[in-house]
């Protein structure tokens, strides 16, 4: 009889660390158990530049995710971030033996080994190796096409590889809490579970997750990922842009960037002033509205470009759907106007997740990729129901960790 199952979800971000725990239930529901999370120290665009700070902040989710769960936890799975990592198609042939018509399993772990196996910089290692779809002798397949009669077998792969010294970095700093690792995953294809339906990625989408320090993005089309990456630009930077421009002080800038920037490019939402309150007694600073607008959505736009020049030329034709934008930064004014008129489709923010239990913590979308976590999770017990404890062959090659 199928038993309910505890996973862990852990996001080392650049603006805050969060676990989540959950219950994945037999009949495939959700239910949030707790959650732990800080503010982030140690951390720079996705990546653990104080090693020390940053595994204080883990510890620190940990006893509250605990405390609030009543869950001893023993493990987790890690999202990872960072302009570093990179996703890449490459495509393997086999053709079958003279001898042999009807493709077998033995052929398709032949052709997917294939496939994997490309030539990457001596520093990178693997993160994921994800099935695209299959071709026999030029007639594409969803699934693998065992017992079909045939001579050339193709498997389109999605590889997703970083830098192995930077993975390490966060998988050391969990295991040093002590915690294991039971999987290594790159943070939009987490939160890509979210934003995502099964009928949204076979339709085409785009999922965008601004957080703090990098924008992290994925492409579905025809329900395989097309393209993925990270660009080390995210919120923060829009906040110490403002921060220059106007001379006011960091914190405030961050409060004028959530309450008052709009990025739409609405001439209406750029009248006026906004008065800034001085702590220290001395007279309100004001900021122009126009001034303040033009520079959150010079630095967005300029960053929604970037991610745009790195999908697929012909990605616009292959997208059914639109565009999803999550993480904290989707949160901003006029976001949806600035993403319609650079990418000309339409733009949407993902449904709330179907979970139980702490629902006020994933009203907000900077949350997407520590629940996207758990809903890999699921899908990996779905997917291969004998996994008791295994590791991916990426995980597998850090041991020595």
């Amino acid at each position: 009889m199928a038993r309910s199952r505890i996973h862990v979800g852990l996001e080392i971000g650049t603006t805050k660390t969060c676990m989540v725990v959950a219950e994945v239930k037999p009949d495939g529901s959700v239910k949030i158990l707790g959650v732990g999370e800080g503010k982030s120290a140690g951390v720079r665009k996705g990546e653990i530049t104080d090693f020390l700070q940053a595994k204080a902040c883990v510890k620190s989710a940990l006893l509250e995710a605990e405390d609030n769960s009543d869950v001893e936890i023993n493990s987790v799975f890690l999202a990872v971030t960072g302009n570093h990592i990179h996703g890449i198609n490459n495509i393997g042939t086999f053709r079958l033996p003279d001898n042999e018509k009807e493709v077998t399993q033995e052929h398709i772990d032949e052709v997917k080994e294939i496939a994997a196996d490309l030539k990457l910089p001596a520093e990178n290692v693997y993160l994921h190796n994800l099935v695209r779809h299959f071709s026999l002798d030029g007639q594409q397949h969803a699934n693998t096409p065992v017992g079909l009669m045939g001579r050339t077998l193709e498997a389109d792969f999605h590889i997703v590889h970083g830098m192995e010294t930077r993975i390490q970095n966060s998988i050391k700093c969990v295991r040093e809490i002590p915690l294991d690792v039971d999987d290594v995953v790159f943070a939009p294809v987490a939160s890509a579970q979210i934003a995502l339906t099964k009928s949204r990625k076979e339709a085409g989408a785009l999922v965008i997750d601004i957080g703090g320090g990098t924008t992290d993005y994925i492409l579905y089309t025809e329900g395989a990922i097309a393209a993925s990456g990270c660009v080390p630009v995210g919120g923060d930077h829009i906040t110490n842009d403002i921060h220059l421009v106007t001379h006011v002080p960091l914190s405030k800038s961050e409060k004028l960037k959530v309450t008052e920037a709009d990025v739409s490019g609405d001439p209406a939402k750029s009248v006026g002033v906004v008065a800034v309150s001085d702590d220290n007694g001395f007279p309100d600073i004001e900021v122009q509205r126009q001034e303040l607008n033009e520079v959150a959505r010079w630095r967005l736009k300029e960053t929604f470009e970037i991610v745009k020049k790195r999908l697929p030329e012909d990605w616009h034709g292959k997208v059914g759907t639109g565009v999803f934008l999550t993480g904290g930064t989707s949160l901003m004014q006029g976001i949806g106007e600035l993403a319609l008129e650079v990418y000309g489709q339409p733009v949407y923010r993902p449904e709330r997740p179907e979970v139980s239990g702490v629902h006020a913590y994933f009203k907000d979308p900077q949350y997407s990729t520590a629940l996207g976590l758990i809903r890999y999770a699921q899908i990996l017990d779905e997917e291969r129901p004998e996994r008791k404890g295994g590791i991916s062959t990426f995980f597998k090659a850090l041991l020595p960790w």
